[in-house]
């Protein structure tokens, strides 16, 4: 990177232009004077001109609009399907024919397949506007030499900005002043705690949660206050970057998506080729006229192209939608339902994700020994117990010590709200409230004097408490080896003479170190012993004489249904791997207690930014593992991931997150703490924030694909038998059994009754303990197009052996044509029956009970085929006629054959 050096206020020349990044070359690794010297600034900020000036030079600090899809384009990529190319050359052909009547009626289907496909796909909304909305609107600016009020959006690098506790970061800001300044980024880097800032500069290669002498546009103050220097707007801030990655990540085609396009395809180019075949030998061999060749071969197009298919999976696919929601899992894009099936790899943020996101005192220990603390988040529930025995305060003075300095040394409170406990405060000193309302110690603020905040330069809190019955004493909390500098003693009260075993106390420290748990300690002493009994400062506590108590173990607890929810996934043959912003130690700990296995360790961030891409993948297939990312590091990762041919799907709630799942073949989002840039870049978004809820999509995808694959199965057949009947009827030269606008009725009805009735199936017993399904296999199993194959000459024969015997026997072309129909129609309904059950016999009771959607089916496909038969208008628009009871118990017949064979063929299987 280098440094423009020409003045700010000039106009930029095209070199300057082109590297707008580099107004200041790593500002979280130079001095806050080398960074106001490059921005040819002081500390009283910019003149009113100088900041006009800049603003026209790198514009204003906001995030560029993206570009919604219009209702048209959407509307229009429903007809991109090469079936439907096929079928509207059709409807050009019958019109300019003059056979309206056909033309309307193929028009119709494919009309009705684009509106569905429409209305059920949904608004794909944009993911920048998501993150647009963690901007802030207001900022603090020192403007000559005075502190105002400005836009947030006319903030400019050079601009010394004002923080306080609660306001969000207008910009990427280089600290200049810090007094207790910490921010919260998890939004941002996946940091489960605020992050302390000061100003001292870091190393260059530090990671985006190691920069602590910055704060990032988009993050919030938690605590403290603070001035900062812009040091970047707009596309030059962190969150910027990630806006330009969302904008040039494209997201993934799905499995199903690949599969339909290319069954499709093919299908088409077969069916077209066999048709110019066809009315090639029929021009040749026999007397046709142009007009009838050309009608028969587009009876024939029509026939075998299963033109209800985009409605049988746009219904089943919106079915599975619906369902998932009934599990607190929305689906914004249909087919992710059906991805989620075929996923073989998830990758899952940590904070907020597997874990709670709530900080809890999960060990303590004390000189006389160490305690677990059950129970997770802020609600005080759960028991202190020392070998497996349940102990309390009131029989152990080492525990009510270090809870009683634990709710003294607190400016949190945790109270309960509705059905949930909520935390009003800094989320460790959470973690310690709840630990001491487990203990049964509340608060002690009446009983304050004065007290030392914490502040980063010393992390320290200190407490001035008048006790009644003992005195003023004063109680400290903070990190370890500070409070080990300021004991000289250990013990279980006040008066304690036992030295200080330091070497002790740090193996203590290390221990619940490596275990992934934040640690801090305790110490107290009476205040009568230094310094003064009405104020309370950091000379104070830095003149030592303190009693050390013990030390708390602090974690963000795993969810425990996420770890069920794991356990599942691993069931099902799907590999779970967590990429979080936390520390290598915090995740390992967390991956181990969740079943994320990774004996080489955590792979760090700083070690996949000096990874090759061939590095990497091998990283990714070896590691499950992952710390200290970056949203680079997280997107590079699902990439690698996707190159070595895995289905991956991405869960998060950081804005930090959303390139890798836009990216990722699914994208789930967490739906109460995610942020609205994560949401909006996912696919599916969890209404729990419940890790469990992705199994049963999973479950539900599998269940979804089995159906669409019954589907596909049941509806090619009778399209077969359709062009398999006109095929060989102009090969024979012999009147077609069917004109093409009945061969749509019975593809359209077949299609929309019974082929809907499998998308209620429900899933088979040992679906998730088969392994995933390969992404590249085709969508037809090879059992499934042998079926395809006798079903259609079966279908096919009967239903021409049926219209001769008709016209043999002297009965009008419309009546033996209706017959024809009733046969397909009727062979087809059995032939459903079969279907329902892939491998074991239908002849069961589960037949009656387990699908009651599907009789009702076949209650609706019988009304519409008696209005084809009986109703006058049905009757002139498709050239039908009234038929006897003959020509109701021939096409039982052949229902009855079809059924016999599969089933025949099912047990044969079976042996």
């Amino acid at each position: 990177m280098t440094t423009a050096t020409a003045s700010p206020e000039q106009p930029p020349t095209h070199d300057q232009q082109r590297d707008e990044q580099s107004v200041v070359p790593d500002p979280h690794a130079v001095g806050t004077e080398q960074a106001m010297e490059v921005l040819e600034v002081s500390g009283d900020g910019l003149t009113a001109d100088a900041a006009a000036a800049r603003l026209e030079r790198y514009g204003p600090n906001a995030l560029p609009s993206g570009e919604q899809e219009s209702a048209l384009t959407r509307l229009l990529r429903q007809f991109r399907d090469p079936m439907i190319y096929v079928l509207i050359g059709a409807a050009v052909l019958t019109t300019v024919m003059g056979h309206y009547v056909d033309t309307i009626v193929i028009a119709a289907v494919v009309i009705i397949n684009a509106v569905i496909g429409y209305l059920q796909e949904g608004k794909a909304a944009d993911a920048l506007d998501g993150i647009r909305t963690m901007l802030s609107l207001e900022a603090q600016a020192r403007r000559d030499g005075t502190w105002v009020t400005v836009p947030a959006d006319e903030l400019v690098p050079g601009d010394v900005v004002r923080l306080a506790a609660g306001d969000k970061v207008p910009a990427d800001l280089r600290i200049l002043e810090a007094t207790n300044l910490t921010c919260e980024e998890s939004a941002l880097t996946g940091e489960s705690v605020p992050v302390e800032k000061g100003t001292d500069p870091v190393e260059a290669d530090a990671g985006l949660g190691d920069r602590t002498s910055m704060a990032f546009s988009g993050t919030t103050v938690a605590s403290g206050s603070g001035r900062g220097l812009v040091v970047g707007t707009g596309r030059r801030t962190e969150i910027g970057h990630i806006t330009t990655m969302l904008d040039e990540v494209e997201s993934m085609e799905t499995p199903l998506t690949r599969q339909m396009t290319s069954f499709s395809a093919k299908l088409s180019l077969l069916v077209v080729i066999a048709a110019v075949l066809m009315f090639g030998i029929g021009w040749v061999l026999y007397d046709y006229s142009l007009a009838d060749l050309t009608l028969s071969a587009i009876g024939f197009a029509v026939a075998a192209i299963p033109e209800g298919l985009p409605a049988v999976l746009t219904i089943t696919l919106a079915l599975g939608v619906q369902k998932m929601a009934g599990r607190n899992s929305i689906t914004r894009r249909m087919n992710s339902v059906e991805t989620l099936g075929s996923v073989t790899v998830i990758c899952s943020d940590k904070t907020g994700t597997l874990t709670r996101n709530e900080m809890t005192v999960r060990t303590v220990v004390t000189p006389e020994g160490t305690y677990e603390v059950s129970g997770t988040g802020y609600a005080p529930e759960g028991d202190i117990e020392q070998d497996g025995a349940v102990v309390g305060p009131e029989e152990r003075n080492d525990l009510r010590m270090l809870a009683e300095v634990a709710a003294r040394t607190n400016d949190s409170t945790v109270s309960r709200k509705d059905d949930r406990w909520v935390l009003s405060g800094e989320p460790t000193d959470g973690g310690l409230r709840t630990f001491a309302m487990k203990a049964g110690i509340e608060g002690h603020d009446e009983n304050r004097i004065d007290a030392v905040p914490f502040d980063s330069a010393y992390k320290y809190m200190a407490t001035l408490d008048r006790i009644d019955g003992i005195g003023d004493v004063v109680n400290l909390k903070g990190a370890p080896d500070r409070l080990l500098d300021r004991c000289d003693r250990q013990g279980v009260d006040l008066d304690e003479n036992e030295p200080l075993d330091r070497e002790h106390w740090e193996r203590a420290i290390d221990e619940l170190s490596g275990q992934g748990l934040r640690v801090l300690a305790a110490a107290v002493r009476r205040a009568d012993d230094r310094g003064s009994a009405t104020s309370l400062t950091t000379d104070d506590i830095d003149g030592g004489g303190f009693v050390f108590l013990g030390l708390y173990g602090i974690i963000d607890p795993p969810r425990e249904e996420a770890m069920d929810a794991i356990r599942a996934c691993h069931d099902a043959g799907i590999r779970v791997v967590m990429i979080t912003g936390d520390h290598a130690g915090t995740a390992s700990a967390i991956g181990r207690e969740m079943g994320i296995e990774d004996e080489q360790g955590a792979v760090t961030g700083a070690q996949l930014e000096e990874a090759s891409d061939e590095e990497l993948a091998q990283l990714a297939r070896t590691h499950s593992v992952f710390a200290r990312t970056s949203p680079e590091h997280k997107l590079r990762l699902v990439q690698a991931l996707q190159d070595d041919g895995e289905v991956v799907s991405m869960t998060g709630d950081g804005v930090n997150d959303a390139p890798s799942l836009k990216r990722a073949d699914v994208g789930v989002a967490m739906g109460i703490k995610g942020t609205e840039a994560t949401k909006d870049a996912a696919d599916v978004v969890l209404a729990d924030d419940n890790f469990a809820t992705i199994a049963d999509a999973v479950q539900m995808g599998r269940t979804i694909y089995d159906n669409l694959r019954k589907a596909i199965v049941f509806i090619l057949p009778t399209n077969g038998a359709q062009g398999l009947v006109v095929l060989v009827s102009v090969l024979l030269g012999m009147t077609l059994p069917l004109t093409p606008v009945q061969v749509l009725w019975v593809n359209t009805i077949t299609a929309v009754t019974l082929a809907l009735a499998l998308a209620f199936e429900p899933g088979e017993p040992d679906i998730m303990r088969r392994p995933p399904r390969d992404p590249k296999e085709s969508i037809l199993p090879r059992a499934g197009v042998v079926r395809i194959v006798y079903v259609s000459l079966l279908l096919g024969a009967v239903t021409i052996g049926v219209f001769l015997l008709g016209q043999a026997a002297g009965v009008s072309l419309e009546i033996s044509r209706t017959t024809a129909v009733n046969t397909l129609v009727v062979g087809q309904i059995f032939y459903l029956l079969a279907s329902r059950f892939t491998r074991t016999t239908s002849l069961r009771k589960e037949l009656l009970t387990t699908n009651p959607i599907s009789w009702l089916c076949i209650a609706v496909m019988l009304l519409l085929q008696l209005a084809f038969v009986y109703v006058p208008f049905m009757q002139t628009t498709f050239a039908s006629g009234p038929v006897g009871w003959m020509g109701w118990l021939v096409p039982l017949g052949a229902g009855v054959l079809v059924f016999a064979v599969v089933e025949a063929d099912k047990a044969l299987r079976r042996r």
